[in-house]
């Protein structure tokens, strides 16, 4: 059996094996290990493979005490940590705040494998265990909590998870690149105190003179009592987030300074097509088998990921700060090669479940200028209005999805990532609309308008709803011209910064009018590095600077969600309650117009 054909290390027999004394790295996840290249642990550990070190993985040690920490022994290079592929506190809390049941990286589904704050306790445990070892952080909890930033879960402003977790480096975004630049400079002997050159890394001086050519914001004493600082701090932030023109911020932390690099550049094509070839099992570590598996893997295992970056500009989406705005995509060829493995699974039934990324209709950057200048500084693509420079294009996106379901043993391929219905409709070509309704949906399309507020889309990020409602109709004229009984599904939000009990039952009335009542409604949830979790923690929209609404209390944000979903009996006392409060007793009735009934 070839290495091609394994899963990567996880104990001192698989060490034995391949007959290795000793690791170069040591991946600690909050995540179970499934070596599938929608995971990033999976990808990091293969990337490192490729370039010639040899890697372990301990997926969710017991964190209550070392033991779990030291398995493997003491790796050559350094301990690499990430709490998974969600921030830890997302994965073990609702939004309410309260204990989720259920975790879907986790064996069996089972929630309880990995600590609250996972990326600071794995840390600290292994300072316990070692304490000269190098401690790399990475991951989406660690890129977004790179600088000071508001935690919903303590109510208050936290610290650069740099300084809790006495890590030396941080990476953030997307990977690749830098950790093999890092493996490549600890291989050579340079100590990791020294490696402060790499884009994509953040890291701590004592002295900011020793650096030059840096944005300084707002320090973590300032951010943390004063909220218009806070939100100035996070828009330096948020426009410096390109690779290409972005510049080094410091942020002071008492005596010391958290230094982020500018980004680091996105994969090309030929790099991303490689990070795809390599041998990745496809499926959850055999470990796991005797739990029933792992649930995380049953979405994804069929589907392919086609482009990493966002230039859509969601207000309370992290992709800006994750992935950036410069979209790049895999070649055809590296697509039509992942379809190819995929049916040979034994257990693929002829149904690829999705073909796409962060928006599953961006196949390329924004303009031709994104790549050579980077992306606006104080311009969006897309919001409030498709810029004039915009490259509105589905061709090569279409050419591929024909090539996908015209392979043998292919029944259907779906669509399921978000797709932007803006673009859809900015694109004078129907072809791709046309046959993304003939092909591609599975009865219902998914798709995201969020509210149909004007003054709350404006914050949100989103085009005005006469475009939703443009989608919406051509939509049902399409499939009416094809014969098919499909439906939208639209996804709104409740409780954003900016919503009211008004603007709740103006959706409210929205929903009446085009008959349809949502059977999920998000409700925002304030994750770290968002616009949209600066306006609530802050109460300012840090583009404008102008005050923004924000409904805090518990009852507010349930009389909001339960107007989403007013016809549903178990929200009639609070619908009821907003309709009194706000004098609105005309939606109370028997007739046409109104939402509810009398009370009896």
């Amino acid at each position: 059996m070839t290495n091609r054909d394994q899963f990567m290390v996880i104990s001192k027999d698989d060490m034995r094996k391949r007959g290795w004394e000793q690791l170069d790295f040591i991946i600690i996840s909050g995540d179970s290990y499934i070596d599938h290249p929608s995971f990033g642990t999976a990808v990091i550990g293969r990337v490192l493979e490729d370039a010639g070190y040899r890697v372990g993985i301990i997926a969710q040690p017991d964190w209550k005490s070392k033991g779990d920490f030291m398995k493997l022994g003491k790796p050559r290079l350094a301990f690499l940590v990430t709490a998974g592929n969600m921030d830890s506190m997302v994965s073990n809390y609702t939004v309410n705040k309260r204990r989720r049941r259920t975790d879907a990286y986790s064996p069996a589904g089972k929630a309880g494998k990995r600590p609250d704050r996972a990326t600071i306790v794995y840390c600290n445990r292994l300072r316990e265990s070692y304490h000269d070892i190098p401690i790399i952080l990475g991951g989406i909890e660690a890129s977004l909590r790179r600088f000071a930033h508001y935690d919903y879960w303590d109510d208050k402003v936290r610290r650069s998870i740099l300084f809790d977790s006495r890590a030396d480096l941080l990476v953030y975004g997307m990977g690749e690149r830098q950790i093999v630049e890092i493996a490549e400079n600890l291989d050579s002997g340079l100590e990791i105190k020294y490696i402060r050159h790499i884009p994509g890394t953040c890291f701590v001086v004592k002295d900011k003179d020793e650096l030059y050519g840096y944005q300084e914001i707002y320090s973590y004493e300032e951010v943390k009592t004063d909220k218009k600082k806070y939100a100035e701090a996070f828009m330096v932030q948020y426009n410096e987030q390109d690779p290409v023109r972005g510049s080094i911020i410091i942020q002071k932390h008492g005596d010391r300074y958290l230094v982020q690099n500018p980004p680091a550049l996105p994969l090309e094509t030929e790099r991303l097509d490689l990070v795809y070839s390599l041998p990745f099992q496809r499926d959850y570590h055999p470990v796991y088998e005797k739990d029933g598996g792992v649930p995380a893997i049953e979405e994804v295992k069929y589907s392919i990921t086609m482009s990493r970056g966002c230039y859509g500009a969601c207000s309370f989406c992290a992709l800006t700060f994750h992935q950036g705005r410069i979209v790049t995509s895999r070649s055809k060829e590296s697509i039509n090669e992942e379809a190819d493995r995929i049916i040979r699974d034994p257990g693929f039934k002829g149904y690829i479940h999705d073909l796409g990324g962060p928006t599953a209709n961006f196949r390329g950057p924004a303009c031709n200028k994104q790549l050579s200048k980077g992306a606006c500084k104080e311009r969006q693509c897309l919001f409030p209005v498709p810029c004039k420079n915009l490259k509105v294009d589905h061709s090569e996106y279409l050419d591929i999805l024909r090539s996908l379901r015209e392979k043998e043993g292919v029944k259907k391929v779906f669509v399921r990532s978000g797709l932007r219905f803006d673009y859809i409709m900015a694109d004078p070509d129907d072809s791709f609309f046309k046959e993304l309704c003939e092909h591609h949906v599975s009865g219902l399309l998914k798709v995201a308008p969020e509210h149909v507020v004007p003054e709350l889309l404006n914050l949100i990020g989103k085009p005005d709803n006469t475009v939703f409602e443009s989608f919406r109709k051509k939509f049902y004229e399409i499939n009416g011209e094809l014969r098919k009984e499909q439906y939208l599904v639209p996804y709104f939000i409740s409780s954003h910064p900016g919503s009211t009990l008004e603007s709740a039952v103006e959706l409210a009335e929205y929903l009446r009018d085009i008959k349809h009542i949502p059977e999920q409604v998000q409700d925002f949830y304030p994750t770290p590095g968002t616009l949209s979790t600066t306006m609530y923690y802050t109460g300012y929209d840090p583009r404008t600077m102008k005050e923004v609404y924000v409904p805090r209390t518990e009852e507010e944000k349930r009389m909001q969600r339960a107007l989403l979903q007013y016809t549903y009996p178990e929200n009639y006392g609070l619908v009821y309650k907003a309709l009194k409060i706000l004098g609105r007793e005309d939606l109370i009735g028997y007739h046409k117009k109104a939402l509810i009934r009398p009370e009896r």
